[in-house]
C-alpha cells in the first residue's frame, strides 16, 4: 500500500467527513449507554502539516488552514477546530488530528475503541497517539474483519469505513462488511467516507449500498463539477443507522464547504436513500 495520509491530512474531505463523524458519535452517546467504535482503517492517528508530504500537496493550506481563519465557520466545525486547539497546545499550530484521536478524546468511559492499521510504521504510532485514553486501542488488524467479529459483542456497534480505495475491491468489501455486520448488529451505525471522482462509480456503489439496507443518509459534496475523473472532485458520507438530526449537520458542514472552498459549480446535499 503506497497511500499516505500526511499527503492528504486537513484537506476539504478530511473537514467534511471528521465534523460529520464527530456529530454522529454525539448523536449516537446520546442514544446509547456504551459504544464499541471500530475503526477500520484508522492510520497514525495525527499529522504534521508542516512535513514534506503536507507542504508538497499544499491540501492543508485550503482546507484546515482556511476554516481556522474563517470568522464564519458554523457550530458543526466546534468539536473539530477545539481538538485542533488542544493538539497544538492552544497555540497557532500545525498538528491535526485523525479521526483516532478525534474519536478517542470524545469517548465515554463505557465507550470503547478500536483502530485497525496495516501499515507497521503507522500502527507504532498509532499506539503512541492512543496511549492516553485508556479506552482506545491499535491493532495491526484488517478493518473489515475486525468490524464483523467485534459487531455485537458488548456496546452498540459504530463502524467508521475510510479505506484509500487502492484497492480494486475496497467498494465491495465496503458492502458485504455491511452487510455482514448488520447480519451479527442490526442496530449498528456505520459512516463511510468515499471519495467521488465520477458519477459512475458513485452511483454504483450506492445501489450496491441499497441492496444490504434501505437506511442510508448520503451526505454529498463535490468542490467541482465531475469533468475530470483522475481528480477527487468531491466526497461524499454514507450513513447507515444514522441518529435523527444527523441530516442538518451533515448538511451544515457540506454547505459551509462547497461555499467557501468549492470552486464554481461546486454543491453539497443530503438526502435519504
Amino acid at each position: 500500500m503506497n497511500y499516505r495520509h500526511a499527503f492528504h491530512a486537513g484537506n476539504f474531505a478530511d473537514l467534511h467527513k471528521h465534523a460529520i463523524v464527530l456529530a454522529m458519535l454525539s448523536a449516537l452517546q446520546k442514544q446509547s449507554d456504551a459504544l464499541s467504535v471500530i475503526d477500520t482503517h484508522a492510520g497514525a492517528g495525527g499529522y504534521d502539516l508542516s512535513g514534506e508530504m503536507a507542504r508538497r500537496s499544499g491540501e492543508a493550506q485550503a482546507g484546515i488552514f482556511r476554516l481556522k481563519a474563517a470568522t464564519d465557520a458554523p457550530a458543526v466545525f466546534g468539536p473539530l477546530l477545539k481538538a485542533v486547539a488542544e493538539m497544538n497546545g492552544g497555540k497557532p499550530g500545525d498538528l491535526y488530528p485523525g479521526s483516532p484521536r478525534l474519536i478517542a478524546r470524545a469517548l465515554r468511559k463505557t465507550d470503547r475503541y478500536v483502530g485497525c492499521e496495516l501499515r507497521p510504521d503507522d500502527v507504532h504510532i498509532l499506539r503512541q497517539t492512543l496511549t492516553p485514553y485508556v479506552s482506545a486501542q491499535a491493532l495491526e488488524a484488517d478493518g473489515y474483519a475486525t468490524a464483523v467479529e467485534r459487531a455485537g459483542r458488548g456496546g452498540r456497534a459504530f463502524v467508521v469505513i475510510d479505506p484509500p480505495f487502492e484497492r480494486p475491491d475496497d467498494y465491495r468489501q465496503i458492502a458485504a462488511t455491511t452487510r455482514a455486520v448488520l447480519a451479527r448488529a442490526p442496530d449498528a451505525a456505520l459512516a463511510v467516507w468515499l471519495p467521488i471522482k465520477d458519477l459512475e462509480t458513485f452511483d454504483a456503489f450506492l445501489r450496491s449500498m441499497e441492496a444490504v439496507t434501505g437506511n442510508l443518509l448520503v451526505a454529498e459534496l463535490r468542490l467541482r463539477p465531475l469533468t475530470d475523473p483522475m481528480k477527487m472532485n468531491g466526497c461524499a458520507m454514507v450513513m447507515v443507522n444514522a441518529p435523527a438530526g444527523l441530516d442538518a449537520a451533515a448538511t451544515e458542514a457540506g454547505d459551509w464547504i462547497a461555499s467557501r472552498l468549492g470552486e464554481k459549480g461546486g454543491r453539497s446535499r443530503v438526502w435519504s436513500a
